[in-house]
């Protein structure tokens, strides 16, 4: 496929520590601190680099308060370790997740920025709203903001950081030496941005970035989530296990962005697949049974239930998922698309709570088996408009990174699906979202 575009982009995400499996810290080999090495991010960021992979994910959670000490989390400083993969890579996409909730406008878009430059333009943002109420027990406690008031926030921060990424033009780098001239002052801006939660005089305090700005990655799934993606994302990544309703989101998604005028083609929508992989089915299964014993039924279940906002004394594990009992969306504090999916899931398939607790991925579309049977699920939801590629979540770190790499990867250019190099030396070139452009303030249609 050298010389096209690729039809397919495929981004690998570090969530939860040592893998998306919350059993990955205790069936992988190698130390329980591996986490806090940098020796484990330098590994993987080579080998997703030497398997062209589009993108790294990172996820952050800002505390342990959620899983407490029964696993590690991924809480180092996002910024921080895409550092360190940046310094030993030259073409990856490095992504990186930070709350609107819990930072501020003017420190994240520098700090980003920063990363911008030191990468040669390969950084990607990852907006989150942060939902998780015990965050703000570290941030001075008081009330945490409801649902609206997060994305009221998140849609004034996003705005501001845009203005300050755009706050020095192209061109305003000079660097006439004979003339003494550093930089045009007609070309450097002050935004006097004075809003309901933010006051931010700016500019930057250097110019933009090799890519124009870093590209914007956000995961809202609530009606006023997909309203915010669809405005200010360049990609969209989601959770969507069940093939009808990912179609429907890429769709409603698409016709999102064209009310805000935007092509529907700049715009990527990447659902994640949570992955188990082996060279055979049976080896496959028996990973993903090791992940699962080791963990046991105990902790998952407490999992589900959170994900889904029931108690756990009325989830029976042979019993059918009791859907009956959910409350609103609206009621819900947890994130409302991982709730959606993993409900359709069990509804779509009349599955057991057992069941459900084994196939929803820990929240994402989960596949369970070789190379070819991966390879063919992935086609199939590109080929049904249910996607434009794909946020592999990794089971078991590094293992896991390296199987895409090794297994995967082959089979997916094998069938003319996957690129044979990189062709642009941006993110933004690479993932085929085109040059940064300013985003309208109003939508015409947008729901």
């Amino acid at each position: 496929m050298t010389g096209k575009s690729p039809s397919m982009i495929v981004t690998a995400a570090l969530m939860h520590g040592l893998g998306m499996h919350t059993g990955a810290w205790m069936a992988r080999d190698g130390a329980a601190d591996d986490h806090l090495s940098a020796a484990m991010y330098k590994d993987i960021a080579r080998t997703a680099e030497a398997g062209k992979l589009h993108a790294l994910f990172l996820a952050e959670q800002m505390t342990n308060q959620e899983v407490g000490t029964e696993r590690p989390c991924g809480a180092l400083d996002t910024a921080t370790v895409l550092a360190v993969m940046a310094a030993v890579t030259d073409r990856i996409g490095l992504v990186g997740t930070a709350s609107t909730t819990y930072n501020e406008p003017y420190d994240l878009a520098r700090r980003f920025a920063t990363l911008d430059h030191l990468s040669g333009g390969r950084v990607g943002w990852n907006s989150i709203a942060t939902q998780n109420p015990t965050v703000v027990e570290q941030f001075g406690g008081g009330v945490s903001l409801d649902h609206e008031q997060r994305y009221a926030r998140a849609d004034e921060f996003i705005d501001v950081v845009l203005r300050l990424w755009e706050s020095w033009e192209e061109g305003a780098l000079v660097g006439d030496k004979a003339a003494g001239v550093f930089a045009s002052e007609d070309l450097v801006h002050e935004i006097d941005h004075k809003g309901e939660y933010f006051s931010v005089r700016g500019p930057l305090p250097f110019p933009r970035t090799p890519q124009g700005r870093p590209v914007i990655f956000q995961a809202g799934s609530s009606p006023r989530g997909r309203d915010q993606a669809a405005k200010y994302a360049d990609v969209v990544f989601t959770a969507q296990h069940v093939l009808q309703d990912a179609i429907d989101f890429r769709n409603d998604m698409r016709d999102r962005a064209a009310a805000y005028g935007r092509d529907p083609d700049s715009i990527k929508i990447l659902p994640g697949i949570s992955l188990v992989l082996g060279s055979t089915e049976t080896e496959a299964r028996e990973r993903k049974e090791h992940l699962d014993e080791v963990f046991g039924t105990g902790p998952n279940l407490r999992k589900l239930a959170k994900r889904v906002g029931l108690p756990v004394d009325v989830l029976e594990l042979d019993e059918k998922f009791p859907a009956h009992l959910l409350g609103p969306d609206e009621e819900f504090k947890g994130s409302i698309g991982f709730r959606r999916s993993i409900v359709n899931l069990a509804v779509t398939e009349g599955l057991t709570v057992r069941e459900l607790i084994a196939q929803y991925g820990g929240g994402h579309h989960q596949v369970v088996g070789t190379p070819e049977q991966v390879a063919d699920d992935m086609k199939e939801r590109m080929e049904a408009g249910a996607a434009d590629g794909f946020t592999l979540m990794i089971d078991m770190l590094p293992s896991g990174i390296h199987d895409v790499v090794d297994m995967l990867v082959p089979e997916l250019r094998q069938r003319g699906l996957f690129h044979d190099d990189y062709e642009h030396d941006t993110l933004r070139g690479t993932l085929g979202i085109g040059p940064a452009s300013a985003v309208p303030a109003t939508a015409a249609n947008a729901a």
